[in-house]
């Protein structure tokens, strides 16, 4: 359908997020995160105190009007409103992530702003949408003057972490995450996560077929899920092996960084609390291959273990 005819129905939904530990020697309460999510005036913040304390902003809307990345060079452009949001967990793992739908057709020509953002998250390519490739050409990330994700994502992370409520005393060291996601939709009701890719350099890439009618904000709620328990893992690893090497040196140099893990980090692993229910069984082949939450019980016991061994001061 074209703009200003009805509902959008997506061939293609596509995003990007961004994780991150809050700048704060401290993890902020209900109100504080409230406080610091609150993008939009107009707009409640999402809080959820159980089964962990979850906080969302308002999305807010981006406008766009440039190429799609393409694996084979087909130059498509398109024009609609990006959507983003940020989400802060237990008031410590901060998240700005960004992502739109788009159909397999727009209208021939472009039409007026207008038009475009009573469609607020869908992304209209004038013409066809080559989906495949596109597809393609967002996991693989951005060109000069392609749509980029990663930047606003990246722009509403800058955003929130320059505000007067955190101190930027960080208890630990840890690592930004990015995880780029894209959905083929199909007219199969079954739902598959293909393929979660570790790219290198705190890249990651996942790829769904998900069946007709899924929302994309369900969707972003599952990679975000992803998002967040990657990022765990790639954080308590890295401290992990930084203590490892500190220990070489006197072991009593290792263990501030390590108590400061156990204290912030341990309890956070909830994988699924987040996910649409109908969506839970793809977080199913992370834990069978690679085995998620058991890399997770390993590093944690580590932690606990090198913890306990050490003589009381």
């Amino acid at each position: 359908m074209t703009a200003g005819q009805g509902p959008v129905s997506p061939v293609l939904v596509c995003g990007e997020v961004r994780t991150c530990l809050l700048p704060s020697s401290r993890a902020l309460d209900g109100p504080a995160s409230a406080r610091l999510l609150r993008l939009r005036a107009d707009e409640h913040v999402l809080i959820s105190e159980r089964p962990n304390l979850y906080v969302r902003s308002p999305e807010v809307l981006t406008g766009v009007d440039c190429r799609l990345p393409t694996s084979n060079g087909a130059k498509v452009r398109a024009v609609g409103a990006v959507t983003s949001r940020a989400v802060l967990t237990e008031g410590r793992v901060l998240q700005a992530s960004a992502y739109f739908s788009s159909p397999a057709a727009g209208p021939g020509t472009r039409r007026p702003w207008g038009e475009y953002l009573v469609r607020p998250g869908v992304v209209e390519p004038v013409g066809q949408l080559p989906g495949e490739p596109t597809a393609k050409g967002i996991l693989r990330g951005p060109g000069r003057g392609e749509l980029n994700l990663g930047m606003i994502a990246d722009g509403l992370l800058e955003e929130l972490r320059c505000h007067p409520l955190l101190d930027h005393r960080v208890p630990f060291k840890s690592p930004l995450t990015h995880v780029r996601w894209v959905v083929r939709h199909t007219s199969e009701q079954k739902d598959v996560l293909e393929r979660f890719t570790l790219v290198g350099e705190g890249l990651r890439t996942v790829e769904l077929r998900l069946a007709d009618g899924i929302p994309g904000a369900a969707a972003a709620s599952l990679c975000e899920d992803l998002a967040l328990h990657d990022w765990l893992l790639t954080t308590a690893t890295h401290v992990v092996g930084r203590s490892s090497r500190r220990a070489a040196a006197g072991p009593r140099g290792a263990m501030g960084e390590l108590r400061a893990a156990a204290e912030h980090l341990l309890h956070l692993w909830m994988p699924r609390a987040r996910v649409d229910p109908p969506l839970t069984h793809l977080w199913d082949p992370l834990e069978q291959t690679p085995g998620f939450t058991r890399q997770w019980q390993n590093l944690a016991q580590r932690i606990r273990d090198r913890l306990s061994l050490q003589d009381p001061p």
